[in-house]
């Protein structure tokens, strides 16, 4: 195969492959854009801040969305080859499938590479600084915003209503706080006014309540009230901070196997553990079985056009994630290794590849593009019978 043929599928490839990865990771987004949206508006959260835990959150989007803009950019580039007859072209001038197949192939290392690269570094360090910092700065700045004539209930153990507040200054106005941190003396608050202050470093909020009363309850019937000009409130944020606790999702590989051989770990811990550590390798590879099975699929979805391939890639999407989210399950129940379990959706999909690309090599047709097919032309019929 010379380079401009080669240089030519690259790129055919590539474009879909970078529009797929900006809509793919843009869907992805968009299911965490409201919690986003409510830390900017109602928390008073900086934007910027919200920038930088978007940009946390890239490698955990780039894991996923990459095999699967690759998959969908090679169904449709060799669609495209295909209906305009240029893969009919190169077989002509005797080129072989497999032959057409490399580029792709070659284009499936390059993003099996950067998929690697997400995974083992990427992605342990985004976890663990999107942690680090939403429940550090970003949650004792959520912990000023409280919402007025609303029953706030974001400190642990603590219900606060306020008549009036103002983000600026910290000063509040009307303030009933029921506290059962300890749930042998519950007791209200009530206080004419107050302020209130963070401590970022010590992770404390601070709330001096002024003019005001505690009514606490003792024992079974006791009773006990406390009036006061000027009273400390301190609530510590430990809650949230047991909250970043890393998983095995955020460890590096070296902190994976430290923990896999240190003594006294739980075997349920363990397993996943040794899941999350193949995973790191078998879900990139999953780039270049995509470009294995995808070349036939994609070429044999001529008559189905773009409509064809997008369809038939998002089949083989939820297969592959449905056979590796039962893999999971299998591994948890402890019915089968890590390495089988993970390894299990690739190996499978490397052998349908391998037999889909003997057919087209054969000119053979290939049941699943026949079934995507069919199924599309049922659904534009039946669509066409209702709007008559």
């Amino acid at each position: 195969m010379s380079r401009l043929l080669f240089r030519y599928i690259c790129t055919e490839t590539a474009v879909p492959f970078a529009l797929g990865l900006t809509v793919f990771t843009f869907v992805l987004l968009m299911g965490r854009l409201l919690k986003l949206a409510e830390m900017v508006f109602a928390r008073g959260v900086p934007f910027l801040d919200v920038t930088r835990l978007i940009l946390y959150m890239l490698p955990s989007f780039f894991l996923v969305a990459i095999p699967m803009a690759f998959l969908l950019a090679v169904l449709l580039a060799m669609g495209r080859l295909s209906a305009d007859s240029e893969v009919t072209a190169m077989k002509a001038s005797g080129m072989s499938i497999g032959t057409i197949a490399v580029p792709v192939i070659a284009f499936g290392v390059i993003t099996y590479a950067a998929t690697t690269f997400v995974s083992v570094y990427a992605l342990p360090w985004g976890n663990t600084a999107f942690k680090k910092f939403l429940h550090g700065v970003i949650e004792t700045r959520a912990a000023m915003s409280i919402t007025e004539k609303v029953f706030n209930d974001e400190f642990p153990g603590l219900v606060i209503y306020v008549d009036g507040f103002d983000p600026k200054s910290g000063r509040i106005s009307g303030i009933l706080i029921h506290d059962e941190r300890n749930p042998d003396e519950p007791s209200t608050i009530f206080a004419a006014s107050g302020q209130l202050a963070t401590n970022p470093e010590e992770r404390i909020v601070r709330l001096r309540l002024n003019n005001g009363g505690i009514h606490r309850g003792i024992g079974t019937g006791g009773y006990r009230l406390v009036e006061f000009t000027s009273y400390d409130l301190s609530i510590a944020l430990q809650r949230e901070q047991q909250k970043a606790r890393l998983n095995e999702e955020d460890m590096t590989l070296g902190e994976l196997l430290a923990r896999m051989k240190s003594p006294g770990e739980q075997p349920k811990l363990v397993r996943e553990m040794h899941f999350e550590l193949h995973k790191r390798f078998a879900l990139p590879f999953a780039c270049v079985v995509f470009a294995v099975i995808a070349v036939p699929l994609g070429i044999q979805n001529q008559r189905s056009g773009r409509a064809g391939g997008f369809a038939a890639g998002i089949i083989l999407l939820m297969l592959y994630y449905i056979l590796m989210s039962a893999g999971k399950t299998v591994n948890e129940k402890g019915i089968a290794p890590a390495f089988v379990a993970v390894w299990i959706p690739n190996v499978l999909f490397l052998g349908l590849g391998i037999f889909l690309l003997k057919r087209a090599a054969l000119d053979r047709a290939i049941p699943l593009a026949e079934y995507v097919t069919t199924a599309l032309a049922w659904v534009r019929h039946r669509f066409e019978r209702r709007k008559t």
